[in-house]
């Protein structure tokens, strides 16, 4: 994947990347955060024999701009769905992509086809497991005293969750999400403004949504984080859930196979 293979639009505060792969029905797939969208390379191949795939860099993140003013997820899936002349789409999300995937649900419903939200639920989500606490603790302070090793280290301990060791994963998983990362972060400076504008009133407008939703869970992953995937998937009108055994927050890279078949199978009954 080379930056040639990219794509660009024009948004409100500067362009936005995405790659698209295959024909048919539309699939977006929004990455984790601090990342792009290479965390999907091994599923893009996949779901592009059946579907019309796009897969976005999220503003601040990869090759697309930093935000300059405020600005919402929602907004930039919206512009981007416009740029396509598309939709409504079916909305594949990871973790921080998940949680745009809920926005989107509740903000703009009539883009939405059908939803897979993995390893999250809505942005009001707060995970109490003194694991994670320690992890946004310790990136916390090691992004305001500029520590890229230190932040590394602890973004990167998320991969085998609270019931693993980086030794469990393999290498190339760390290293490629490293260097994502690692691309991010040359994009931001200490201490820059956060113009991200958080979506509210999430948990209790969940009822409201009339599209079929999958929850996607690795089984290693927090109680917290599968439980509020599973209240998702309850709140919903069409939720569905399910777990991927011997993988934790990364299920679309540790698991790819097993993550493509459930949001395939899926797909297959809208």
């Amino acid at each position: 994947m080379t930056a040639s293979d990219m794509k660009y639009f024009a948004s409100a505060d500067g362009d936005l990347a995405y790659r698209e792969a295959g024909a048919g029905e539309l699939v977006v797939l929004l990455h984790s955060g601090f990342v792009d969208h290479r965390v999907f390379d091994a599923v893009i191949p996949a779901l592009a024999s059946t579907h019309r795939v796009i897969a976005a860099d999220v503003r601040g993140h990869g090759a697309s701009a930093n935000a300059t003013r405020p600005f919402r997820w929602v907004d930039d899936v919206a512009t981007l769905l416009h740029h396509l002349d598309a939709g409504p789409a079916v909305l594949v999300g990871v973790s921080m992509g998940g949680l745009i995937v809920s926005d989107t649900l509740l903000e703009r419903p009539e883009l939405v086809r059908a939803a897979v939200v993995c390893g999250a639920s809505t942005g009001e989500f707060q995970d109490t497991d003194p694991w994670h606490r320690a992890i946004q603790a310790e990136t916390a302070r090691a992004l305001a005293a500029g520590d890229i090793e230190g932040w590394l280290k602890a973004f990167l301990s998320y991969v085998p969750g609270p019931h693993r060791s980086l030794d469990d994963v393999d290498p190339d998983i760390l290293r490629r999400l490293r260097e994502m990362a690692l691309n991010t972060l040359s994009k931001h400076t200490p201490g820059e403004k956060d113009w991200h504008v958080p979506v509210t009133d999430t948990w209790s407008r969940l009822p409201r949504i009339d599209v079929p939703v999958l929850t996607v869970n690795g089984a290693l992953d927090t109680p917290d984080a599968i439980a509020a995937a599973q209240r998702l998937a309850d709140s919903v009108r069409d939720g569905r859930s399910v777990l991927i055994e011997g993988t934790a927050h990364y299920s679309n890279m540790e698991k790819p196979e097993e993550f493509t078949a459930a949001v395939a199978d899926f797909l297959r009954t809208l």
